[in-house]
C-alpha cells in the first residue's frame, strides 16, 4: 500500500512540477525536460542534417521562404512580448532553410530551426500558401510540442516510479526518452492520438500566426485540399498526423478565431513548379 501512495505520489508532484501553458490556446502541457536539454540536443541534429542536406540553388524561393518564415517569426515574437511571454523569446534562434528535394515535406527544430523541401512548393503555390506551412511549424517551437513529447515518452518509457530517477540525472534520462522506440501498445494507445491532438494545435496556431504576420489564413483550407490530392494515406489511428478530411474540417471551425488576427497586406509571390508524387509528412 505504501508503494502505491509512493508512486501515486511522486505522480502527483512531477506532473505539477511540469505543467505549464501553450500560448494564445492556454492548453497544459506536461513539461518534465528543460528547453536548454532539448535545445542541446536538437541543434545537434540540425547542425548534423544541414551538413548532409542539399540545400536549395534556386535563390528566389529561397529568399522567399526566409522573408515567409521572418515576416510570421517576427509577429510572433511581438505577440509574445506584448502577452506576458518575453521570458521566452530567448529560446529562439529562427532559421528557414530551402532544402533540394522533391519529398513533399517540411519539418521544425525546437529553438525555431526549420527546413522547408522544395517538392512541397507545388502545392504551396504562393506566398500565402508558404506562409501556411512556416505558420503551422513556427506553432510546434512555440507551442513546445517537442518537450512535450519527450516529456510524455519518459513518463511511457520508464514509468511512473521510475521518473523520479531519470530525472535525477536528467541528461542521461532525456537522451534515452529521444533515442528510445516505444512498444506498439504505447505508440498507438498514448502517443500517436497526442501527436495528432498537436498537430491539430499547430494547424490552428499557424493560422494564428500567419494571420499575426499579415497572410489570409482563409486561403488554408485551400492548400490542405490540393495536399490531400495527392493520393494514398495513413489509416488515421496509426498515423501521427490527423486524416485530410479531419484537419479540414477542424481548420474551417478555427477560422474564425484566425481571422480575429488578421488585417490584410501580404501579397502572393507564386513559388510553384510540377507537382510531386510523395505523401507529405509534415
Amino acid at each position: 500500500m505504501v508503494k502505491y501512495f509512493s508512486v501515486f505520489f511522486v505522480t502527483i508532484v512531477l506532473l505539477l512540477a511540469g505543467c505549464g501553458s501553450v500560448p494564445v490556446t492556454g492548453r497544459k502541457q506536461l513539461n518534465l525536460v528543460s528547453n536548454q536539454e532539448v535545445l542541446t540536443l536538437s541543434l545537434q541534429q540540425y547542425s548534423d542534417f544541414m551538413k548532409s542536406a542539399p540545400v536549395s540553388t534556386d535563390k528566389t524561393n529561397t529568399a522567399l521562404v526566409q522573408r515567409v518564415g521572418r515576416n510570421i517569426a517576427n509577429a510572433v515574437e511581438t505577440y509574445l512580448k506584448n502577452n506576458g511571454y518575453a521570458d521566452e523569446l530567448s529560446s529562439y534562434s529562427w532559421e528557414f532553410n530551402l532544402v533540394k528535394s522533391n519529398d513533399v515535406n517540411a519539418f521544425c527544430m525546437p529553438g525555431g530551426k526549420i527546413v522547408v523541401y522544395e517538392g512541397i512548393l507545388p502545392y504551396t503555390q504562393n506566398e500565402t500558401g508558404l506562409a501556411v506551412v512556416l505558420g503551422h511549424e513556427v506553432a510546434h517551437a512555440v507551442a513546445k510540442h517537442a518537450n512535450e513529447r519527450m516529456s510524455q515518452q519518459m513518463m511511457t518509457e520508464y514509468g511512473t516510479a521510475a521518473i523520479g530517477t531519470a530525472l535525477g540525472g536528467a541528461s542521461t534520462g532525456v537522451q534515452q526518452a529521444a533515442a528510445v522506440a516505444l512498444g506498439l501498445g504505447s505508440q498507438y494507445g498514448i502517443l500517436l492520438p497526442y501527436s495528432r491532438k498537436q498537430e491539430l494545435e499547430a494547424d490552428k496556431l499557424g493560422l494564428i500566426f500567419m494571420a499575426m504576420a499579415g497572410y489570409d489564413p482563409g486561403q488554408a483550407a485551400a492548400f490542405w485540399t490540393r495536399m490531400s490530392q495527392q493520393g494514398g494515406s495513413t489509416p488515421e489511428f496509426m498515423s501521427t498526423h490527423p486524416s485530410d478530411n479531419t484537419r479540414i474540417q477542424q481548420i474551417q471551425r478555427d477560422l474564425p478565431e484566425a481571422l480575429k488576427y488578421y488585417k490584410g497586406g501580404s501579397g502572393t509571390t507564386n513559388s510553384g513548379s510540377a507537382k510531386t508524387s510523395n505523401k507529405w509528412s509534415f
